[in-house]
Order: C-alpha cells, then sequence, then structure tokens
C-alpha cells in the first residue's frame, strides 16, 4: 500500500464514519500522510483527526479514537494506535508494504508520475541567450534545471512547451556583426563589440559562405554578417543544448514580433485598456499603477520601439496561444525585471499571480583544486557548456546543476564531480542503479525471474532493512508531485541519494541470491521483486532528470 492508496483508505474511513453520523464532518479533499520519525510508531502517521476536531465539536483525540475503530478494520491495515494530542500512527498489515514493490515493477517508466496537474497548460521559457555567442556557464544551468522543470511538470500531467526566446533584433545584433566583420578585415573588435576564438571562427565561415562578401559595400557586408552570423551562431548553440540533451519544442524569434506588427498590437491593447501615455516624445506604459517601481517606455522619443514593447508583444502572443500560465527563468541579474513583467501582465488584465511565474537562479562558480575556474578556450573569460561538459560529462554536469535549489549559488567542485567513487553524487546514485542491474543478470544467469506479478509473496519482505526501502521507493510519487508544484528539481536529486543510500545498506544487509548448492525460495523470488522496484525509481528520477541510468559501471 503506497502513501497515495492509504490516503484514500483513511478518506473512505471518514467518509463512513460521517456517512453514519459519528462524525459530523465533510470528507477533506487531501489527507497528510507522512513517514513516523521513529520507525517503532508505525509505517505511517496522519494528523487528520486534529484538522477535524473544530469542525466535528468534539477534541482531537476522541475523534482520531473513532477515525482508529474503522481504520483498523480495513485488511491491509494491522494495526492503528493514537499518539500525542490526537495523532494516527498507522502499521501496515503483513505483505500490504510489500505491495508497493509490485506496483512499482508492475508500472514501469509510469510509475511517480501522477495527475495532480492535469489540465495545465504550461510555457516553459528558460536558457533564452542572445545568439552572440555560445552558451555561458549560467545558461547551462538554466538548461539542467529547465529541462529537468519540464518534466517533472509532464510527470505530474501539466501540458508543457519548452521555448527558447532568441533576441536576433537590437543593438547587440548589430555590435555582433560588427565584431564579425572586423575579425574578418583582420581588424581589432570594436570597443563594445564580442570578443573571443568563435568570433573568428564564425566570420570565416561567413566568408566560406558568401565568397567575395569583402569586395562589397560595407552596409551590406554588415547585413550579411548580421543574417549569415546569427544563423551560424544560432545552430552551434542548438547544438550544444542538443548533446547536452536539452531540445525546445518552440525556438521563437523576436525579429518575427517586430515583423509581424505583433508590437503595435500589443501597445494597442494596452492602449485600449487605459494604460499607455505620451511624454517627453515617447509613449510608455503606466506600471506604477500596479506596483512597479517607475513606468516603463515602450516607444523611445526616436520611434524606436523598447526591449519591453517587445516583452509585451512576447507574452501577449503567448497567452494568445494558449497557455494558462507562462513560466520564464531569468538569472539573478534580471531580479529587476520582476516587477515590469508582474504589471505588464496585469496591464493586459490578466492575474499575475496566477497566469505569470517568473524564476530567478543565483550564479554558478567552477572551482578545480580549490580555486576558480574562469578561462575558456573560445570564449576568454567566460566558462561555456562545452567547457563543463568536457570536464565532468553531460551526465554529471546536468545532475551537479539540478541537485541545488536555483535561488542557492553553487560552488561547482570539478575534481568531486568527475571522480568514479562514491563521494561524486551522481556515481553513487547511477551505481546504484548498475549493482541492482548486475544482481538481476546473475539471477537471470542462475535461471531465476520475477514471474507474473501475482505469484510474488510480498509477505516474505518482513526485515527492517527492506521495510526502508519499501516506504523509500512509496514516496517516489509524493517526490514528484512535490517538487513539480514548488519548481524545485533538486527535491529529486536528494531523494535519489537517500534511496541509493537505503538500496546500499538494504543489500549488505539482506542477502538476494542464493549461494552455491542453496535453493531459491519465495523470499529470493521477494527480494528480486524488490531490488527491480529499486531500480524502476532510479531509472524513472534519473529520467526526471535527465541523466542515464547505466547498467554497467
Amino acid at each position: 500500500m503506497t502513501p497515495e492508496q492509504l490516503q484514500d483508505v483513511v478518506r473512505t474511513a471518514v467518509g463512513a464514519v460521517a456517512g453514519r453520523g459519528a462524525l459530523p464532518v465533510e470528507v477533506p479533499a487531501e489527507v497528510v500522510i507522512e513517514r513516523p520519525r521513529n520507525p517503532e510508531h508505525g509505517d505511517y502517521a496522519t494528523n487528520v483527526a486534529l484538522r477535524l476536531a473544530k469542525p466535528a465539536g468534539r477534541p482531537p483525540r476522541e475523534v482520531a479514537e473513532v477515525l482508529a475503530e474503522e481504520l483498523r478494520g480495513h485488511e491491509g491495515i494491522a494495526s492503528v494506535d493514537v499518539a500525542g494530542p490526537g495523532f494516527l500512527n498507522i502499521t501496515l498489515a503483513k505483505g500490504a508494504l510489500g505491495t508497493i514493490a509490485v506496483r512499482a515493477v508492475t508500472a514501469g517508466a509510469a510509475y511517480g508520475r501522477t495527475d495532480a496537474l492535469a489540465g495545465e497548460r504550461l510555457n516553459l521559457e528558460f536558457v533564452s541567450a542572445n545568439p552572440t555567442g555560445p552558451v555561458h556557464i549560467g545558461g547551462t544551468r538554466w538548461a539542467a534545471v529547465g529541462d529537468a522543470l519540464g518534466r517533472l511538470l509532464e510527470a505530474s500531467g501539466a501540458s508543457v512547451t519548452r521555448e527558447y526566446y532568441f533576441n536576433d533584433a537590437g543593438a547587440q545584433i548589430d555590435r555582433f556583426a560588427l565584431s564579425l566583420m572586423a575579425a574578418a578585415h583582420g581588424r581589432p573588435v570594436p570597443e563594445d563589440g564580442y570578443a573571443g576564438d568563435y568570433i573568428g571562427e564564425i566570420a570565416q565561415q561567413v566568408l566560406a559562405a558568401e565568397p567575395g562578401l569583402l569586395e562589397r559595400p560595407e552596409a551590406e557586408q554588415q547585413e550579411r554578417f548580421r543574417v549569415r552570423g546569427v544563423e551560424l551562431m544560432f545552430a552551434e548553440i542548438k547544438r550544444t543544448l542538443a548533446d547536452f540533451g536539452v531540445v525546445f519544442d518552440v525556438y521563437f524569434s523576436e525579429r518575427t514580433l517586430h515583423e509581424s506588427g505583433a508590437l503595435e498590437k500589443a501597445i494597442a491593447r494596452l492602449r485600449e485598456n487605459g494604460h499607455v501615455y505620451e511624454a517627453d516624445g515617447a509613449v510608455w506604459l503606466r506600471t506604477t499603477d500596479f506596483g512597479d517601481d517607475k513606468d516603463r517606455p515602450l516607444i523611445k522619443s526616436d520611434g524606436a520601439p523598447t526591449y519591453f514593447a517587445a516583452d509585451c508583444a512576447y507574452y501577449l502572443d503567448k497567452r494568445d496561444r494558449g497557455f494558462d500560465k507562462v513560466v520564464i527563468m531569468l538569472g539573478a541579474d534580471h531580479a529587476g525585471y520582476v516587477g515590469r513583467y508582474k504589471a505588464l501582465a496585469a496591464a493586459v488584465g490578466d492575474d499575475p499571480d496566477v497566469n505569470l511565474e517568473i524564476l530567478l537562479g543565483q550564479l554558478v562558480n567552477l572551482v578545480r583544486d580549490g580555486e576558480p575556474v574562469r578561462m575558456s578556450k573560445r570564449a576568454g573569460t567566460v566558462v561555456l557548456l562545452e567547457d563543463l561538459v568536457g570536464a565532468v560529462g553531460a551526465d554529471a554536469a546536468r545532475y551537479a546543476l539540478a541537485r541545488a535549489s536555483v535561488d542557492q549559488m553553487i560552488d561547482l567542485d570539478l575534481d568531486l564531480w568527475s571522480r568514479k567513487s562514491n563521494d561524486n553524487p551522481v556515481f553513487y546514485v547511477q551505481y546504484a542503479h548498475a549493482r541492482i542491474s548486475s544482481v538481476l543478470r546473475n539471477a537471470a544467469d542462475l535461471g531465476l525471474v520475477l514471474g507474473e506479478a501475482g505469484d510474488v509473496d510480498v509477505t516474505a519482505l518482513e526485515h527492517p532493512r527492506e521495510g526502508d526501502l519499501l516506504r523509500a521507493i512509496g514516496e517516489f510519487p509524493r517526490v514528484l508531485t512535490a517538487a513539480a508544484e514548488l519548481r524545485a528539481p533538486h527535491r529529486v536529486a536528494r531523494y535519489l541519494e537517500e534511496l541509493a543510500g537505503t538500496y546500499h545498506r538494504f543489500y549488505d544487509t539482506c542477502r538476494v541470491l542464493p549461494r552455491g548448492d542453496e535453493e531459491a525460495t519465495s523470499l529470493t523470488t521477494a527480494r528480486l521483486w524488490l531490488c527491480a522496484a529499486t531500480a524502476t525509481v532510479l531509472r524513472n528520477g534519473l529520467d526526471v532528470l535527465g541523466v542515464t541510468a547505466p547498467e554497467r559501471m
């Protein structure tokens, strides 16, 4: 019996006692089921009696006694004790806990998935680095966390569209084109331009594609370097992200907003809503009406649209595409954008707390031998995605970046994450999966198979270490749901490490395969199911993080 199943059992018990008038209460939509800190207090505990005491008009312990008596009649429950002010400590019947293993194995890749967020249509925008250079370490963190978050949200039933917004319009693209031109001519890049070996590389690719370009007028050269350069740079960005396991559903061009008239339509809509005014020759959005610290310009006095005008058009485009919520992941240096984005959502008539969500992430520092790693071979002082993957591998990079809360700065130790030892968290988790795979291969060599789910005797799983492992496996669906709702993929990583440790302790204590001439027993089969269930959860959890689950290491 999983925690979710026990939750339904408790709700059914509340409904039963309420139905016959023993407690004048309504069945709660949710019941909290927790694992007691002390295993001697039972398998699970709930505070439902404390929550129902006030509506029932009775002391919590009296409510608890009524519910305990009802629960004791359930075939999957061995005992129920009332503790403290009215907690219910529940011990499952022999074998009820063991069914968790069967459920995990039979569900396979679906185990852990829920419909907690079913019906929600989310647009998840992350990375969105300008196409003026390769993906740096900050964008790499968002790639790992954003992709994991998308997988988490889908595992909880949400419909997720992953979107990359590339700013291929504006002054930074002009500087990029001029930098490419300078490199092609062998001149120093402009003072405010882009440096790094990649600029020379792309410039040569442009020249190879367009021979004779340097003989054309400079204005034409700049335009061709802009168009070709952005194409080449963005192709490289997509390639490096794909090699990292991150592929987007939509790559959205800012330039299309300018060319389609979307900016004018957005400003007209905001004007209709009464939030646009003109002053000092510019057009402004009165964002201060919605809590922003100052009003924001939409059109500058020279008639050029601002970046914020494009943000307005882009937000409306997403909402017009039918997304219930726009989720945007930004670096900590964009914290100032939060107020204006929320004001924008309110100005178009949305509820910023419902239709918009902005996640801010902190920086990543790389260290080796205790010293900061700052230099990149291709981009000067910037550390790139490819640098990190080259140092520790894609799996370790993704796991390390997703393992910490996004609001926490990371000091990522390259020595640690490249190590093939148990002090490397991703190695520790992957090794647990590989160890189980080895056990199952050895079992197959002995002619031992799992067999049919109905034939396994899960009542044989009575050892405390087996109970610990079963309860840990049973927590997986709740871990995924909580991680999705809290936008916290790091909770999955920490859970996997705890699960791996729990499995290693089980394996070191409970012999799985027979030795020598020993005969396999029902306990052997049950423990093989428990191993397979653990492997399923490790595999599913690593998949959420975009990390592989190797069968050999």
